[in-house]
């Protein structure tokens, strides 16, 4: 018999079912495989039923049912989880073939990953997935990359099922060699660490300085998904203030200790080893980090003095004020979320777009936005743009944003309302925007206790000198290194 199969899934958990389901409904074949057998059946005769989904037992009877080239896709955990289903089915498929992983692997075990199955003479994709359960069915954003050769065998099945913007365009577009993928999939859930550590920020100040109800910051959140911060994690928000459990807002039910799955972690671990400052998003996976240590904060809060955080501030004005701080700070942590991307793209050798990357997080992931359309148009003006802050649009938009975000701050400081994601965005634009920073007297520390060297204003740029700052001090100096 023929093979039918357009493309197979393996994994059935929410995020592969609802995939595969949203491929159904765009006419793909779709051979359905888990580790745990069982779960195929259920799904065959659940979700499925009526669908032109086919069900298989085991990897054999799923490669049979593929068409050639075979296209298998992994829904399946990160790490080692990958690698044993690569092995599993490197000895089924043949040259040409296609093995594309739809987790949240780390970009450089998608560069290894990549090698290892082209050496065998196959493909591989490592492609981000956002957009949740929703996306997943309705039209996620898909950021795949790995072997260029792989993409026009996979781009009409996943642009399909991708979520769309108002003019058609699919969210999904080939990133770049190896690990482009993964790595720009990681940004964009840093980037989303920033984003809603930001909102919690603006939340914290509501409630607990303006002393604000859960009806009234619904209204707030509701206005603001109407105008500039227009998003679906404004729109969430939103509907969680108005979620009610017993007559009682559900939020407040909820236990103040944040969870997190890596991929901040891992955009700030590799911001680090690129140089580049991400402070914001270091500052929100941080704040998940303080979150987590509830048992010390509740004895803490007995023993550790600090103001009360009532604001005692015009109500209106200030909720401007926040407003005005949180679209700021979302301007400056795209701005080093773009940063790190084009540091990396220099690093690995990757051709990224970045007008296109912003396009594909335009609809169905968790950090799609209005304001994405600017970031496009920017890139688009500007290729080579160094920063999103020195774009005409977003500088003008800071100028209009930075009293009330500066007052927000100040204010926040006073009253003792910890906000790090906004103090954070706040500290890097004014650093970035400083001619002179207090660096030269750290280089005299570093050469003083470790004649580290330092360059002169004086002397040309790559020029190094060391003092001897002590008067009995040798003449030998350190070697000159950035890390």
């Amino acid at each position: 018999m023929e093979p039918k199969g357009d493309i197979a899934l393996i994994g059935l958990a929410v995020m592969g079912q609802n995939l595969i389901l949203n491929m159904n409904d765009h006419g793909f074949t779709v051979v359905a495989y888990n580790r745990t057998v069982s779960k195929v059946d259920q799904f065959i005769h659940g979700e499925a039923a009526g669908t032109n989904i086919i069900g298989a037992h085991s990897i054999k009877e799923m490669i049979a049912n593929l068409k050639r080239p075979r296209r298998v896709m992994l829904l399946v955990k990160a790490g080692q989880p990958v690698d044993d289903f690569i092995d599993k089915l490197i000895p089924h498929l043949s040259p040409g073939d296609i093995i594309i992983d739809g987790g949240n692997s780390l970009f450089e075990d998608t560069i290894r990953r990549t090698q290892y199955v082209e050496s065998h003479g196959l493909l591989y994709i490592g492609t981000g997935v956002s957009g949740g359960e929703e996306g997943a069915r309705r039209g996620p954003s898909i950021m795949p990359g790995g072997s260029a050769e792989a993409w026009p065998h996979v781009a009409p099945i996943l642009q399909a099922v991708a979520a769309k913007v108002e003019d058609g365009s699919p969210c999904c577009d080939w990133v770049g060699d190896n690990g482009a993928g993964h790595y720009v999939k990681m940004v964009h859930n840093g980037i989303e660490y920033g984003d809603m550590q930001l909102i919690c920020e603006a939340y914290s100040l509501m409630k607990n300085g303006l002393g604000m109800d859960h009806d009234q910051m619904h209204k707030v959140f509701a206005e603001w998904n109407e105008g500039d911060l227009d998003s679906y994690l404004i729109e969430i928000t939103r509907d969680i203030l108005a979620k009610r459990e017993d007559g009682a807002p559900l939020v407040e039910k909820i236990l103040d200790t944040a969870g997190q799955k890596g991929t901040g972690k891992w955009t700030v671990m590799s911001s680090l080893e690129l140089g580049i400052p991400v402070t914001l998003i270091s500052s929100a996976v941080y704040a998940r980090c303080v979150s987590a240590l509830k048992k010390e904060r509740v004895k803490a809060s007995n023993k550790l003095r600090g103001p009360k955080p009532l604001i005692t501030r015009k109500q209106e004005r200030f909720i401007e004020d926040i407003r005005c701080a949180l679209y700021a700070s979302k301007i400056a942590s795209y701005a080093q979320g773009f940063m790190l991307l084009r540091a990396a793209a220099k690093e690995y050798g990757w051709r990224l777009d970045y007008g296109n990357i912003a396009l594909m997080w335009r609809g169905g992931c968790i950090i799609r936005s209005r304001f994405l359309d600017k970031i496009k148009d920017a890139f688009e003006k500007h290729p080579r743009l160094p920063n999103l802050m020195l774009d005409i649009f977003f500088k003008g938009q800071i100028r209009r944003s930075q009293k009330g975000w500066r007052n927000v701050v100040a204010v926040a400081a006073k009253r003792g309302i910890p906000i790090p994601a906004f103090s954070s965005a706040l500290a890097f634009y004014d650093s970035y925007r400083a001619e002179q920073l207090p660096a030269n007297l750290l280089q005299a520390q570093r050469d003083y206790f470790g004649a580290h060297t330092y360059e002169r204003t004086d002397k040309p740029r790559g020029e190094f000198f060391h003092t001897d700052w002590t008067g009995h001090g040798g003449n030998v100096s350190s070697t000159s290194y950035n890390v």
